[in-house]
C-alpha cells in the first residue's frame, strides 16, 4: 500500500498549533510582529513550530529569536575587479564592526543569478542587504520590499531605492578633459588621432553616465567628430582585445587616444598591446575608469579613476542608519589618479 502523502503544513495549522490567530502566525513569520506588538514568547513559539513542521517558505525573510539573524548581505558581480574585491572588503570590515557577520555572494551579472543569490540571502534571514552591480534594479528591489528586508544599491542605482554611486559623469569628463590635454592635437580628416571611449554596456546606468561625461566633454573641446568614437562592447576582456583589435586595423595604427571603461576591459586592452611595438603603444594616450595599483608597471602612458568604494560603503550605512527608503541618490566623487 503506497505512503500517504505528508500534508502541507499552513499557517492555520501553525496557529491550531500554537494555540494563536493566523494574523499573528503571519506577522511572526514575515518579520512585522513588533509593529503588531505581540509578545516575544509568543513569536518565538511560533517561530519554533513552524520550523519543527518544516515550514520554511515563509521562513525566508525572518525566522530566527528576535527577527533577527545578525547576518549582512551583499550581492556583487565579481571578486576579480579591484573596485568590487575592495568594496566587499570594507564592507565586511563595517559590518564586523557593527556586530554582524557578513553574507557576501559573487552573482555575475544575469538577471537570474543575482537574483537567486538575493533568495538564498532571504533563506537565511539577512537584516539587510546592499546589491553592488545590479542587472535588474527594480526586480531586486521588488523581491526586497516583499520580504520587509532593509536595503540600499550600490554601483548601480535603483529608482525605487536608496542608491550610492559614483559620480560617474564628472569623473568621465575630468579623465576626458585630461587626455585631451596630453594627447597630440586632434584632426577632424585622421580618424586615427582621435579619443576613443572603448568598453561598458549601453544598458548600464554606470556607462550610460560615463558616456555622457566623455560625449559632453569632447563635444565642449571640438573633438567629438563621429558616434564611432564610442564602442560599448561590454565588460568582458575577450571582447574588450576583439574591440580593440578592429579599430586597430581599421585605423592602421593605435588611435591618439583610449580612455577605457573598467578594469575589466583594460585587461583586454593590455593582452592586445603585448604584440604590438611598444613605441607604437607609447604614442598613445590610455584612460581607465578604475584603478589598480599595478598598472602603473605598464610601459604606457597612462591616468586611472579610483572610486571610493569606502566612501560608498559609508554612505549606504548612513541610508540603512537613517532608514531611507524609495529612490534617493547619493552621488560620490571619484579621485583621477
Amino acid at each position: 500500500m503506497p505512503l500517504k502523502a505528508r500534508r502541507k503544513t499552513t499557517i492555520y495549522n501553525i496557529a491550531q498549533k500554537a494555540r494563536s490567530s493566523p494574523s499573528a502566525v503571519s506577522s511572526a513569520l514575515n518579520g512585522t510582529w513588533k509593529k503588531r506588538r505581540l509578545k516575544e514568547e509568543t513569536v518565538e513559539r511560533i517561530l519554533r513550530i513552524a520550523r519543527e513542521e518544516g515550514y520554511t517558505a515563509n521562513l525566508q525573510a525572518r525566522g530566527l529569536r528576535k527577527a533577527k539573524s545578525g547576518l549582512a548581505g551583499l550581492i556583487l558581480p565579481n571578486h576579480e575587479n579591484r573596485f568590487f574585491a575592495e568594496l566587499s572588503e570594507t564592507f565586511a570590515l563595517e559590518s564586523q564592526a557593527r556586530g554582524h557577520c557578513p553574507a557576501i555572494v559573487h552573482a555575475g551579472r544575469d538577471v537570474e543569478v543575482q537574483l537567486q543569490a538575493l533568495r538564498d540571502l532571504l533563506s537565511y534571514a539577512v537584516d539587510f542587504v546592499f546589491i553592488a552591480g545590479a542587472t535588474d534594479p527594480d526586480g531586486l528591489a521588488r523581491l526586497c520590499r516583499d520580504a520587509h528586508l532593509p536595503h540600499v544599491f550600490v554601483d548601480q542605482p535603483c529608482a525605487q531605492a536608496p542608491s550610492v554611486v559614483a559620480d560617474n559623469r564628472a569623473a568621465a569628463a575630468a579623465l576626458t578633459e585630461t587626455l585631451l590635454e596630453d594627447m597630440a592635437p586632434s584632426d577632424p580628416d585622421d580618424p586615427g588621432s582621435w579619443l576613443y571611449l572603448l568598453g561598458g554596456e549601453e544598458t548600464s546606468s554606470a556607462t550610460v553616465e560615463r558616456v555622457r561625461g566623455f560625449r559632453a566633454q569632447m563635444q565642449a573641446s571640438g573633438f567629438l567628430y563621429s558616434e564611432d568614437q564610442i564602442i560599448a562592447c561590454g565588460y568582458d576582456p575577450v571582447r574588450a582585445t576583439d574591440a580593440l583589435g578592429r579599430l586597430h586595423r581599421d585605423l592602421g595604427r593605435l588611435p591618439g587616444g583610449l580612455f577605457v571603461n573598467s578594469i575589466d576591459c583594460f585587461e583586454g586592452v593590455v593582452r592586445y598591446l603585448a604584440q604590438v611595438p611598444e613605441a607604437e603603444t607609447k604614442r598613445t594616450q590610455f584612460g581607465c575608469f578604475d584603478h589598480d595599483p599595478l598598472a602603473t608597471l605598464l610601459r604606457v602612458p597612462l591616468r586611472m579613476v579610483r572610486q571610493r568604494s569606502d566612501v560608498m560603503i559609508a554612505e549606504a550605512f548612513r541610508q540603512l542608519d537613517a532608514g531611507a527608503q524609495g529612490g534617493s541618490l547619493l552621488q560620490v566623487p571619484c579621485e583621477l589618479l
